[in-house]
């Protein structure tokens, strides 16, 4: 049975903490509000002083453990590796625990937790966009008509989609004998608001012969759960998405969302023995595709007259992972792409979770910062590989005036590949 860890287990993770001040320089909250209080060592101090009685769940408490983007730029320059995400995570559902979950807390638990409701109020959403929603020049994206709770006005969003992703494909779609069987678990971004994210990877991955599995049952990896200090609904959907993965015997589990990795890659791993088999398969897209010839069959492909100049944001659920060189090769190997580094292309983009909807002011801070860098690279495009990311980097981008786009790596992949029946 899937089972999040509690506050106490990761008091000796919380000891290991000496206070040194490494994560300082690289906290992108801290480096917005210039406030101690925001930094690691102080989140861990206020854990640690949480365990021991010597504070209680006080107001300023919990500020400070709102005051956390979930990304782990800390625990990676932290000299003891000291799991600041998690522990933070950790009390935000002692929090929940003891005090209930926020108003907006509740809401992620019961969309997220009912994925059949989550798929009507997609559906809904996307068949009256044209009357909840003004479209942005350019298909830059959309801005709400009417006010909404937990939604700022001037917040661009991307469209919903009337038909999610999963409903456009049967099940199983065969490949080559001879090449892997990969289960793709699509996330909710991809599914609910950027389709055309995942058409562009079964054709990357039918482009290499590959067998994918879109299982219909799966649901949210419940990273926005886990955000919100969600416990029950990110157990529930951990136990769920075990369910449908293990109904198809395949070579890996294959996400397109940095979040969706993180997820199932980390998040599941220290919920119990029985998430080990899914977990050692799950593999980001561009980890398989690297492993998989694909940038030797773009280097066969005829370079176009005319290349778009691109940048890329490093998502965070891979930089802390590891995953940051894939990418950048799946990149320069495109023919129509001028591959350009941006200046801190590493740092997060202010959305973490269910934070830019507590702290959107800060967010935007953050996510002018990310656009300065975009708009300095003199690129008309920042690729990534997560959903969440593009969102923010595209209301970034607006907020800056910049006439940039945010899209996925996939979707420039698709556009350079031959189009077959």
């Amino acid at each position: 049975m899937a089972k999040l860890k509690e506050l106490e287990e990761l008091r000796e993770e919380i000891e290991q903490c000496v206070k040194c001040g490494a994560c300082r320089a690289h906290c992108p909250v801290f480096a917005a509000d210039k406030q101690e209080g925001r930094v690691a060592r102080g989140k861990i101090a206020l854990a640690q002083s949480l365990l021991d009685g010597e504070v209680t769940l006080e107001p300023r408490v919990l500020e400070e453990m709102s005051q956390c983007l979930l990304c782990g730029s800390c625990y990676a320059q932290c000299p003891n590796k000291v799991p600041t995400e998690e522990i933070v995570a950790a009390a935000r559902r002692r929090i929940a625990k003891e005090q209930g979950l926020s108003a907006f807390g509740r809401g992620v638990a019961a969309v997220m937790g009912r994925p059949k409701l989550m798929n009507l109020l997609a559906k809904t959403g996307g068949a009256l966009s044209s009357v909840l929603f003004k479209r942005l020049p350019e298909d830059s994206g959309l801005r709400l008509r009417f006010p909404a709770p937990w939604v700022d006005a001037d917040r661009t969003l991307p469209p919903l989609t009337s038909k999610p992703f999963r409903e456009r494909h049967p099940e199983v779609l065969p490949g080559h004998p001879d090449q892997p069987t990969v289960i793709f678990f699509t996330g909710c971004g991809i599914n609910y608001m950027y389709p055309a994210i995942g058409e562009a990877f079964l054709k990357a991955l039918r482009f290499l012969g590959v067998t994918v599995i879109i299982p219909k049952g799966q649901a949210c990896c419940g990273l926005p759960a886990v955000s919100a200090g969600a416990t029950k609904t990110v157990e529930q959907l951990a136990e769920q998405n075990l369910a449908a993965l293990s109904r198809h015997p395949a070579d890996y589990v294959v996400t397109a969302c940095a979040s969706c990795n993180a997820g199932l890659g980390h998040i599941y791993q220290g919920m119990g023995d029985e998430f080990a088999d899914l977990t050692a398969k799950v593999m980001d897209v561009f980890v398989f595709l690297a492993r998989h010839g694909l940038p030797e069959k773009l280097a066969a492909l005829p370079k176009a007259a005319e290349r778009i100049r691109v940048t890329y944001h490093d998502p965070c659920h891979l930089r802390t992972r590891g995953i940051t060189q894939e990418p950048r090769l799946i990149l320069k190997s495109l023919p129509q792409v001028e591959f350009v580094e941006m200046k801190n292309a590493g740092t997060c983009c202010g959305l973490g979770g269910t934070y830019s909807v507590y702290h959107y002011e800060t967010s935007k801070q953050i996510g002018a910062k990310k656009a300065a860098h975009i708009t300095d690279s003199k690129a008309g495009l920042v690729a990534t590989d997560c959903p969440g990311c593009i969102m923010q980097l595209q209301d970034s981008i607006n907020h800056a005036g910049g006439g940039q786009r945010a899209l996925h790596i996939l979707e420039l992949l698709a556009e350079a590949l031959p189009d077959f029946d």
